[in-house]
């Protein structure tokens, strides 16, 4: 059956389930392309922050914090069409497109120590990857999406390929581990093969001027504020009402409750719209501190997993959000952002890898038991960060092993024991102790349940549709909904999932703009097959 698209929604008002890129996306092109009314136009966010997974926050003293950051690349067509319009962070007169690009022109990744061992870079002129096992990324790549149901990436390949460059560039870069879906990696070594040669080096990869949540979210927020969008802050959304009839499909009432736990049921009118949401992969996260572990939370906190539980019982065609976050010993990783009032580590960095700030990006541990990376942006990364103040973030893809230097889990570390580690690691023991012993070093580490979450092995209909089949007033948004070809952990994604929502439900004549195709370029196809076989 197909969607009635709305041509005069003047009246109608729409209601966005959380705040995330997708949300925030959806509302730009509800305004700008459908022709709502901004001041119709309602984001309900359980946070008292908007932004979802672009965060980025705190000051010089208590320490800054960001949980991740998403590389960008140049063929992000939804992404930069909605960044396009929207004035950047400091200068009004320029986009944030146009503020990103020009950053990367002057800031071009070129990465020269991707990979460590024995704290000394790696030889990375070879991917290392045998020919039976070259063989099986071809057959990969050309195998039918619908065969690859809940197949894990190791049971596709032999034990000996995880020890390849190739491998270690992949999962550090992505965060892809040896359980999640084939089927995922293999959307990614089609969407980004035109990456690969450059892969060693992170050539190709684009990042914003400061972190995400100040040159993206803060700019859209501006945008749709100024336009009269309501965030509506502190309110969790707890369940929504759906009438079935005539293979129709219609979000009837949205049930919320606030801060002060005053509970709250707005009734969607005939021209009335819910787009929501669906699970999140920095939903109850916890931070830790200098002296403190974080602590990892149970599902049971999270509002957005507990609420699509309860959409999905609804209707088969509303998804299986179990597959996704039942196992959060197989979806979590720990992340940590490093204040410093010094600039002696980011002065031996850009000694020890050749890059300056912002030109090398992701340094991987190979040796390290908690596999640690860490990434040195440009700085300021903030706007508030003085220049006699550094940041840097890492992350660890193993935080249940012990460490090498610090006997314990990295779960159970504090961020002055994560900091102990990664000085081992870099056999910098002894030239960052004055600095940690005169109090100029601050670690914050989170753990994030979800974050890996999206990887997981699934199958057809586990993520519903952005439109399930007979939706007349709602869409589903974000990394779990579905979403042909395009891959998960990007923004790309989620910004195509606005499109998908906003031109599937209303009159605007414009489509949603193709996945870039590089696979079916002969020249992309013969260079990675080259690059490949180094």
């Amino acid at each position: 059956m197909k969607i009635e698209k709305n041509s005069n929604p003047e009246d109608s008002k729409v209601y966005l389930i959380g705040s995330g890129i997708a949300s925030l996306a959806s509302a730009t092109y509800l305004i700008k392309d459908a022709g709502v009314r901004g001041e119709n136009i309602h984001i309900l966010e359980q946070d008292n922050i908007a932004g979802g997974a672009l965060d980025g926050a705190g000051d010089p003293e208590n320490g800054f914090i960001i949980r991740g950051g998403r590389m960008h690349e140049e063929h992000f067509v939804c992404y930069w069409d909605l960044l396009s319009n929207i004035p950047s962070y400091d200068d009004p007169d320029v986009s944030v497109k146009d503020e990103t690009f020009e950053f990367n022109s002057r800031f071009v990744s070129h990465a020269q120590a991707r990979l460590l061992k024995n704290a000394k870079k790696m030889d990375l002129t070879s991917f290392g990857v045998s020919l039976k096992d070259q063989a099986n990324l071809m057959k990969l790549t050309f195998s039918s999406e619908k065969s690859l149901d809940n197949i894990r990436i190791e049971d596709w390949f032999d034990e000996d390929f995880f020890k390849t460059n190739y491998w270690l560039l992949w999962t550090s870069m992505f965060a892809f581990q040896k359980w999640s879906s084939v089927a995922a990696m293999r959307r990614y070594m089609k969407r980004f093969i035109h990456l690969l040669d450059g892969m060693p080096k992170l050539g190709g990869i684009m990042r914003t001027k400061y972190n995400q949540y100040h040159s993206v979210v803060v700019p859209l927020k501006r945008y749709l504020q100024e336009r009269g969008v309501h965030f509506e802050l502190q309110t969790q959304v707890k369940d929504i009402e759906f009438s079935f009839s005539n293979n129709k499909k219609t979000a009837t009432v949205i049930s919320t409750i606030d801060q002060n736990k005053i509970e709250n049921e707005i009734s969607l009118g005939e021209k009335d719209y819910v787009f929501i949401t669906n699970g999140s992969i920095t939903e109850s996260t916890d931070n830790g501190s200098w002296t403190k572990a974080p602590i990892l939370k149970e599902k049971t906190t999270s509002g957005s997993w507990m609420l699509w539980e309860k959409i999905a019982q609804k209707d088969i065609a509303f998804g299986n959000p179990g597959v996704f976050s039942d196992n959060i010993d197989l979806q979590k990783w720990y992340s940590y952002t490093v204040t410093l009032k010094d600039s002696t580590f980011h002065d031996y960095m850009e000694d020890f890898t050749g890059n300056v700030d912002g030109t090398g990006g992701l340094v991987t541990m190979t040796d390290s038991n908690w596999l640690m990376s860490v990434v040195i942006a440009r700085q300021p990364h903030f706007p508030n960060q003085p220049k006699d103040v550094k940041v840097f973030w890492g992350y660890a893809l193993y935080p249940d092993k012990p460490g090498d230097y610090v006997k314990k889990k990295m779960s159970e570390c504090n961020g002055e024991e994560i900091m102990e580690e990664l000085w081992y690691q870099l056999k910098i023991q002894d030239l960052m102790k004055p600095v940690v012993d005169s109090g100029k070093v601050n670690c914050i580490p989170v753990a994030m349940p979800f974050i890996d979450s999206l990887f997981m092995p699934c199958a057809k209909g586990d993520r519903p549709d952005v439109l399930p089949k007979g939706a007349t007033n709602f869409a589903f948004l974000g990394q779990f909904a579905e979403v042909p070809k395009d891959c998960v952990f990007t923004v790309e994604y989620s910004v195509r999932c606005a499109q998908t929502a906003v031109y599937g439900l209303f009159e605007t004549g414009k489509s949603v703009l193709p996945v870039y195709d590089s696979i079916h370029n002969p020249k992309v196809l013969i260079k990675a097959m080259q690059a490949l076989s180094r």
